[in-house]
């Protein structure tokens, strides 16, 4: 038997010129300042900066010379019928500039120095020049160093460096004589590198250490019962070495001050510091809020007066060749390119102010003095209908960009969050929730930490009724840990 079905699907496609305004619109201000520069890189008709007091479209008389600028068909281009009139009107080149830098003209352009900086790695293998050894103990040594990872550990077992050594160096040795040179490796410092896991790494740094009583307790702890100490049993700890809770307390203090990742620290100090540009600045100016779009989001640009003349020349021009036409099209095409990337700008930096225009006003009670017990629930779809917007648009706007406010600079994006019911029956923030269950932890007794179903609880009391497993999605979210890593002696 057969069946006929008729079924209509209403679907909508976006043009490359919108896919290529939303990739705008998600840009940070750094990253939008890369794509432009690409840009105008790849447009020769694309130039920046105030445009030259030049006019095209008016003569001795004050007459307009010129017709404005019309839409046209981009399907096909013929030489022929370009208007070449649409493309000289002063009217739509749009030398325009946007002020809103939120930096004064008297700030002082700051750049910082970075200094040149050796590599971890390259910082060891000149350290291992301090010590006497065999040749063929440097070439352990510095096949050992290679393998020790950015975090300043050697994950590798020995018999399988043995292995490598000799299969990719031709380098025939034994675990025994591996073992002995790591002794040097593990002189290098920073100290604790070259460690192969972590009771072996706080070792060699508690080693490096002067000793003292609270040292060498330190030293017996990670030694003997490192499994105790990383579970916190602290009175198993004061049963098996016969000490006082204040002994103990000290010893702990010296572990603490160890770093688990001696590589790590180098690391951070060789990489570029990296700088957060915001891209919104806010501001209390007589009690009111004041918005602005970082000025480096509103650039001078404009279309290449040299591509006009070009067209202008075209046009005067008595007989036209092949080549001229040829180049026509190319010029159309790059002026067409510049005035719609100079329009998708313009846009961008409208779609931005308004966007954050709104979640200003939606949090002004925040932002007027702070307190992020202030900030009401809110969603995409709430900015979305205040602006007229789609979803999709708002959230590249809130994802990847930054506002400078009296308390700090923020993520955008931190300011959404869902809304819970208090026992009261008023929508509260889990950005509110969040926050009072940090300082809940915070205040607790470090000797008996709170659990996950006594903080719910606590929270409870307080006029929010939340489940166990929630408190534990929050407090894990915040990268807090679970009561028995939070225990103190």
């Amino acid at each position: 038997m057969l069946k006929q079905n008729l079924q209509l699907k209403l679907s909508q496609k976006l043009s490359p010129q919108q896919i290529q305004l939303m990739k705008l619109i998600q840009l940070p201000t750094q990253a939008f300042e890369q794509r432009l520069k690409e840009e105008m890189v790849e447009n020769p008709a694309l130039e920046g900066g105030k445009e030259d007091e030049y006019d095209y479209d008016q003569d001795e008389y004050g007459n307009d010379e010129y017709d404005e600028y019309d839409d046209y068909d981009n399907e096909r281009i013929d030489a022929d019928e370009i208007n070449i009139d649409e493309y000289l009107s002063d009217d739509e080149i749009p030398g325009y500039k946007l002020q809103a830098n939120n930096y004064s003209d008297d700030d002082e352009d700051r750049s910082l120095p970075f200094a040149a900086t050796v590599s971890f790695h390259q910082s060891l293998l000149d350290q291992l020049n301090t010590f006497i050894m065999s040749e063929d103990e440097r070439e352990i040594a510095e096949f050992l160093v290679g393998s020790i990872d950015d975090t300043g550990y050697i994950r590798r077992s020995i018999p399988d460096i043995v292995d490598d050594m000799a299969f990719t160096q031709g380098i025939y040795t034994d675990e025994a004589t591996v073992e002995h040179v790591l002794h040097y490796i593990h002189q290098l410092d920073p100290a604790g590198v070259g460690a192969r896991d972590l009771q072996e790494c706080l070792l060699l740094q508690l080693k490096s250490k002067t000793p003292t009583p609270s040292i060498e307790l330190a030293v017996k702890i990670i030694e003997d019962q490192f499994e105790a100490f990383t579970k916190k049993h602290y009175d198993k700890l004061l049963q098996k070495f016969d000490i006082q809770q204040d002994d103990l307390r000290r010893a702990i203090d010296e572990i603490e001050k160890l770093n688990p990742k001696p590589g790590g620290a180098y690391e951070s100090n060789a990489k570029p510091i990296e700088h957060v540009v915001p891209d919104f600045g806010i501001k209390i100016v007589d009690g009111e809020l004041e918005l602005s779009l970082n000025g480096r989001n509103a650039p001078e640009l404009h279309v290449s007066k040299d591509y006009q003349e070009m067209l202008q020349s075209y046009k005067d021009s008595r007989q036209k060749s092949s080549q001229q036409k040829d180049a026509v099209q190319f010029i159309k095409q790059k002026l067409d390119s510049a005035k719609w990337f100079i329009d998708a700008i313009r846009q961008r930096q409208e779609t931005l102010f308004v966007t954050m225009n709104a979640i200003m006003e939606y949090q002004k009670e925040y932002f007027l003095d702070g307190d992020e017990a202030r900030l009401k629930p809110m969603i995409l779809k709430d900015i979305a209908d205040m602006v007229g917007l789609d979803i999709s648009t708002v959230s590249r706007v809130a994802n990847s960009k930054y506002v400078e406010t009296p308390y700090g600079t923020k993520l955008i994006k931190d300011f959404f969050s869902e809304a819970m019911k208090n026992d009261q029956g008023e929508d509260v923030s889990t950005i509110e929730i969040k926050k009072i269950l940090q300082t809940v932890i915070s205040e607790e007794d470090k000797r008996k930490p709170l659990p996950d179903d006594k903080l719910a609880d606590i929270l409870k009391d307080r006029g929010y009724p939340i489940a166990r497993r929630t408190i534990a999605k929050y407090r894990e979210q915040l990268d807090i840990p679970v009561a028995r890593m939070r225990k103190k002696i």
